[in-house]
């Protein structure tokens, strides 16, 4: 099994930032042909997620309607006040799966694959693995 951790360096309270470039560096470093790729990330106010990367503005819509879903709110009981990222990491999920086929991994045409930070600004890892 590879695996490979990911250093990112955030520079917003809260921001989605395309890692796809560097996930598909890894599938060529490893010469895999064919397996499924596994993306964690190990932080409980950080997520990973898939979506659109042609458009900028969609990552900055999901921001903006998770911050109407879940507001930062001074009623939260968590005392270093950042529940908000707690629960919109619980949403989102700290994990992805992609299937990688003759060295290159299935997503659609306008797909991208979004290291999403909550909490920020920090640095952070996202661990890949092939299995």
């Amino acid at each position: 099994m590879e695996i490979k951790q990911i250093a990112i360096r955030s520079s917003k309270r809260e921001e989605l930032i395309d890692i796809t470039s560097e996930v598909r560096q890894f599938i060529i470093d490893s010469n895999i042909e064919d397996g499924k790729l596994t993306l964690y990330v190990p932080h409980t106010t950080a997520a990973v997620t898939i979506n659109e990367n042609a458009d900028p503005t969609v990552c900055d819509d999901i921001i903006f309607a998770l911050n109407k879903l879940i507001p930062r709110m001074k009623e939260f009981r968590h005392l270093e006040g950042n529940s908000d990222a707690h629960i919109k990491s619980s949403l989102i999920g700290c994990s992805q799966d992609v299937i990688i086929s003759k060295g290159n991994l299935i997503l659609g045409t306008w797909q991208g694959i979004f290291f999403c930070e909550f909490d920020g600004p920090r640095n952070r890892t996202i661990i890949l693995t092939i299995n």
